[in-house]
C-alpha cells in the first residue's frame, strides 16, 4: 500500500495535512494523486493501446493519433505523448544505413532525369523510383531488397530479395511491377545512376513496356530521395533493436508480409494525409467515378 493509499483509507479520522506531514509527503502531492485515481480511463485509451501492439510499436503520436481519429476518438497529440510516457512505452526510432548498395558505372551514358522541375505526379502508375536497399543477415551476412515504388501513392509497385545485387534483382521487381500494375505508356522508371538501373537489360526492359527511363545526376542523392527516404523506417519497423534475420527464407517471408500486407494496405504514411498507399488509390479511384 502506497502512503497515498494509507492516506485516503484514514482521512476520514485525522486531518489530510497532519497525515502527510507525518508521512513526509506534500497536501498538494496526495490531492494531484487522488484527482488522477478520480478521473475515469479516456475511452481512447483502450483503442490506442490496441492500435499501439497491432502495429509492434511503429507509431508514434502521429500516426497514432491519425489511426484513433479514424475510429471515432478525438485526441490530440501531447495526450498520447503524456500516455506513452506514464506507461513507459517507446515508438521505433530509425537507425543508420551502413554498406554501399550504389555503385555508379562512369562509362555508361544515362538518360537525363525526367523529374526535375516537374510538379508531383497526380495519379498512380505516372513515376514509379527504384532503389535498393541492405537487410542484415545471422552470422555478418547481408541480403539485398530492390523495390519500386509509386510516387503518387507510395505504394511498392514491385520487389525482389536476393543475397546478391546483380541487375536480376530489379529486373525482377520492375517485372513484378509490370505485371501487377499493367501501366499505360508513358510511366517513368526513375532511378540512381547504378549499374543496375543503367544497364542494357534494364533499360531494353523498359524501353519493352513503353516506359522512359530517367537517371538521378550523378552525386546528387536528392533526385531520388523520395525512394531513398523509406528504407531506414522499413529496417527499423522490420528488425527492431537491431536484430537480423535468421535466414534469407525469414527475410523473404518477413518483407513479403511488411511491404504487401502491412505497408501497402495498413500503414498510415504521412505524406498522404496519414493515410495508407491502399486507401490513397482507393480514394483516386472513387473520386473519377
Amino acid at each position: 500500500m502506497s502512503r497515498y493509499q494509507f492516506i485516503e483509507q484514514v482521512a476520514a479520522a485525522e486531518l489530510v495535512q497532519v497525515l502527510c506531514r507525518v508521512l513526509h509527503v506534500s497536501p498538494a502531492g496526495y490531492y494531484q494523486w487522488r484527482s488522477r485515481v478520480a478521473r475515469p480511463m479516456p475511452a481512447w485509451e483502450p483503442a490506442a493501446t490496441a492500435a499501439f501492439s497491432r502495429h509492434a510499436q511503429r507509431y508514434g503520436t502521429r500516426r497514432l493519433r491519425a489511426e484513433l481519429q479514424a475510429e471515432g476518438y478525438n485526441v490530440g497529440r501531447y495526450a498520447l505523448r503524456t500516455w506513452l510516457r506514464r506507461r513507459s512505452l517507446h515508438a521505433l526510432s530509425t537507425r543508420l544505413q551502413r554498406p554501399r548498395t550504389t555503385v555508379a558505372n562512369p562509362a555508361t551514358v544515362v538518360a537525363e532525369s525526367l523529374l526535375l522541375g516537374q510538379p508531383a505526379s497526380t495519379a498512380p502508375n505516372r513515376v514509379w523510383v527504384g532503389d535498393i536497399a541492405y537487410l542484415p543477415l545471422i552470422g555478418g551476412r547481408w541480403c539485398y531488397l530492390a523495390t519500386w515504388r509509386d510516387t503518387y501513392s507510395r505504394r511498392v509497385v514491385g520487389w525482389h530479395l536476393d543475397q546478391h545485387m546483380p541487375t536480376e534483382l530489379v529486373l525482377m521487381a520492375l517485372e513484378q511491377a509490370l505485371t501487377l500494375r499493367q501501366p499505360a505508356p508513358g510511366l517513368i522508371n526513375h532511378a540512381d545512376c547504378s549499374s543496375q538501373y543503367t544497364s542494357a537489360a534494364c533499360r531494353a526492359r523498359i524501353e519493352k513496356a513503353h516506359a522512359l527511363a530517367s537517371y538521378s545526376r550523378p552525386g546528387n542523392p536528392y533526385d531520388n530521395a523520395q525512394a531513398e527516404a523509406g528504407w531506414s523506417t522499413l529496417k527499423t519497423e522490420l528488425l527492431p533493436h537491431g536484430g537480423a534475420f535468421a535466414s534469407l527464407e525469414e527475410a523473404r517471408l518477413e518483407v513479403a508480409y511488411y511491404l504487401d500486407t502491412y505497408f501497402n494496405l495498413d500503414r498510415r504514411h504521412s505524406a498522404l494525409g496519414y493515410y495508407s498507399p491502399h486507401q490513397f488509390e482507393r480514394d483516386f479511384q472513387t473520386s473519377l467515378s
